[in-house]
């Protein structure tokens, strides 16, 4: 079993920024990829970023380009991500997740393991 735990969660403004973190423990021997989601009010979980996370190639969703960063240190097992210029419909519940498969890296049924999600809210 992987073990996921989110944090970096709050309240920002419009244009601002914040960093959030997801620590994993326990069987990572076998993960082949981890990626953000997140669920914004009323809405379906979607996809944010992905890294591999042997060689850190990373995929974003077309909404957060050039906004957010992903990344990773497989050594701590931990990954990242940095957003920037956030905006309003940027709020949402973000979701860690990990996998062991080769499957599709944009569908959320294709993850294996999930951390508790972490509250952002842009606001003024």
């Amino acid at each position: 079993q992987v073990q996921l735990v989110e944090s970096g969660g709050g309240l920002v403004q419009p244009g601002g920024s914040l960093r959030l973190s997801c620590a994993a423990s326990g069987r990572l021997t076998n993960i082949y990829r981890m990626a953000w989601f997140r669920q914004p009010p009323g809405n379906k979980r979607e996809f944010v970023a992905t890294i591999n996370w042997s060689s850190g190639n990373t995929n974003y969703a077309r909404s957060v380009n050039d906004r957010f960063t992903v990344s990773r240190d497989n050594t701590n097992n931990t990954m990242w991500l940095q957003m920037n210029i956030l905006k309003p419909e940027d709020t949402a519940v973000y979701y860690c997740a990990a996998k062991d498969n080769s499957g599709s890296r944009y569908m959320a049924d294709m993850y294996d393991f999930w951390g508790q999600g972490t509250q952002v809210t842009v606001s003024s």
